[in-house]
Parts: structure tokens; C-alpha cells; sequence
């Protein structure tokens, strides 16, 4: 599949973006971050929104007519991104309530606005990955660990960005929580793409011509003339394949660059090291380390409509 740019960052970007909310609408209600430290609260709010919303806008851009957006948002009994656009908007004003709740110093309703934020978070999360999950021809994607991946990119992006912010608030106070979750995230990415990848590498063959078209009992298919003479939709945004030995270094990047250096990073900072520069390094490591997971997760999947291509 064709990796978008646009698709790619609005995967990792707003999954760090509700990653972020998620975390401070969790831990908020639990007494972490209150007082003095509101402000830090308002901040990653502020970043998380901004996150989101960046990654909202830049979806569109993979729309045909980005102006008619907004009548996806009427197919929800059936679309899966019209369940994520609704979902993203009705996380909007619990999340902005929140935010004002920190700032304004109203503990009683950042308790209920914060888990709403959070609530509205994950169904976001879920509902964009279920739009891949639910795509049957695309074998990578119809699989039981891609929307455990989903959630596992947010909460860990958003717990290094978190993180990173507390680092430079009251460290010895705010720094053990989001630190430690980071830490935890970042094993978990790690443990969680591991089995993914290898699942998918050893998992069945996709369709073949003989059972796309029921014909095997016959013989081997073969097309008599190509479907098409020159390029087309589908060649362009089905046909991309990454090789073998590049999408190997890129999920090596992904797994040690970007997850297993965030987490050692994250420990180091709970050991005593100097927190704020390990952390910002972590932070950058772990979005990177996501948007390369996010590019492979395009890159590596195949269409069966790519059978008659062959």
C-alpha cells in the first residue's frame, strides 16, 4: 500500500496527541499534577489538542474533496472513519472544559472533565484502527494485534511526551509517574510488534489467482491481457512494495531506536541522571520510533487487488 504522508503523520501525530489527553484525564481525577503544577496540566493539554488537531487536518488532505469532509461524519452507522471523525469531535469539548478546569484551577470539574477527555480518546484511537482492522483484502491489517498496536503507539508517544514535560515543571515530584509509564510503554511497543511482525511474517499466504477467482481445481490462472495499459488509482495506492531488506532495518530503527532507547532514556532519568535532556531526547526518539512503525504498517501491507497486476 501507498504510504501516505499525510495519513502517516496524522496516524502518529494524533496518536500521540490522544495519548497525551489520555494519560493527564487519567492520572488528573488520581491527584497527579494538582496545585502549582496545574499550569504543566494546561500546557500538555494545549499540546495535545494541537497534536490532534494537526493530525485531523492533515487527514484531510488524502481526501479527494477535503471541502465535503464533513458530510463523512453522517455515515457512522456503517463507516468506521465516520465513527472516528464523531468521536473526535465529541472529544473536543470535554477536552477544552478540562483544559480551562486546569487553568482556572476548578479541581471538582477537571475530575469529570478528565476522564470524559480521556474516554473520548481512546474511542477515537479504536475507531481508527478499526478503519485498517476492518479491511478484509489487506491480510497485515485484518489481524487480532492491530488495534492492541494502535492504543500501544498512543499511550507510549504520549507518556514520553508527558514525561517530557514534567521535566521541566517539579521533576522530583511529577517526573516518577509519566517517566515510569513511559518506560513500561516503550517495553510494551517493543514486546507487542515483535509478536505482530512475527505473526505476520509466518502467518498464512495471502489469496492467490487460483482462489481469488475459484479456478484452482482447473489449473494455474494466468491473466491473458494486463487490466490496464498505464498507471492508475489503484497501481498508485495499492502496488507500493517496500523490499525485503529495507523494511527489516526500518522495523530494527523502530524497535531499538525508537522504543527499547526511550525506555532505557526513561529509566536512566528515574535513576538520578539529568531528567529534562534525556527525556526531550526520548520523546523525539519515540515519535520517531512511531512514525516509522506507522510507515511500515502502510508500506508492508498488500491488497489483494494487486492479483491482477502480477
Amino acid at each position: 500500500m501507498n504510504p501516505a504522508p499525510s495519513i502517516v503523520f496524522f496516524t502518529t501525530a494524533s496518536g500521540a496527541g490522544y495519548g497525551l489527553l489520555f494519560w493527564l484525564g487519567v492520572l488528573r481525577p488520581l491527584g497527579w499534577g494538582g496545585g502549582a503544577a496545574s499550569s504543566l496540566g494546561a500546557t500538555a493539554v494545549v499540546l495535545a489538542l494541537a497534536l490532534v488537531t494537526a493530525g485531523l487536518l492533515s487527514s484531510l488532505a488524502h481526501l479527494g474533496n477535503p471541502q465535503r469532509a464533513w458530510r463523512a461524519l453522517s455515515q457512522w452507522r456503517s463507516s468506521w472513519l465516520s465513527r472516528e471523525g464523531v468521536a473526535a469531535v465529541l472529544t473536543y469539548p470535554p477536552a477544552l472544559l478540562f483544559l480551562l478546569a486546569l487553568w482556572f484551577g476548578w479541581p471538582a470539574v477537571a475530575a469529570v472533565a478528565g476522564p470524559l477527555a480521556a474516554a473520548g480518546a481512546a474511542a477515537t484511537i479504536y475507531c481508527t484502527a478499526m478503519i485498517y482492522a476492518s479491511i478484509k483484502p489487506v491480510r497485515q491489517w485484518r489481524h487480532p494485534l492491530v488495534v492492541p498496536g494502535y492504543f500501544a503507539m498512543a499511550a507510549f508517544s504520549g507518556a514520553a511526551l508527558l514525561a517530557a514535560l514534567a521535566a521541566g515543571w517539579d521533576a522530583g515530584r511529577l517526573l516518577p509517574v509519566p517517566a515510569a509509564l513511559a518506560a513500561l510503554g516503550g517495553l510494551a511497543a517493543i514486546g507487542l510488534k515483535f509478536a505482530y511482525w512475527r505473526a505476520v511474517d509466518a502467518g498464512m499466504p495471502g489469496p492467490t489467482r487460483e482462489s481469488a477467482t475459484g479456478l484452482g481445481a482447473i489449473g494455474r490462472v494466468r491473466p491473458l491481457d494486463p487490466p490496464h495499459t498505464e498507471q492508475n488509482y489503484l497501481l498508485r495506492e495499492m502496488g507500493f512494495r517496500v523490499a525485503r531488506k529495507h523494511a527489516a532495518r526500518l522495523r530494527q530503527i523502530a524497535l531499538w531506536a525508537g522504543f527499547a532507547a526511550p525506555a532505557v532514556l526513561a529509566l536512566l532519568a528515574l535513576a538520578g541522571a539529568p531528567a529534562a535532556p534525556l527525556l526531550s531526547l526520548g520523546a523525539l526518539l519515540a515519535l520517531l520510533g512511531v512514525l516509522v512503525e506507522r510507515w511500515l504498517m502502510f508500506a508492508e501491507a498488500t491488497h489483494t487487488v494487486m492479483l491482477y497486476y502480477r
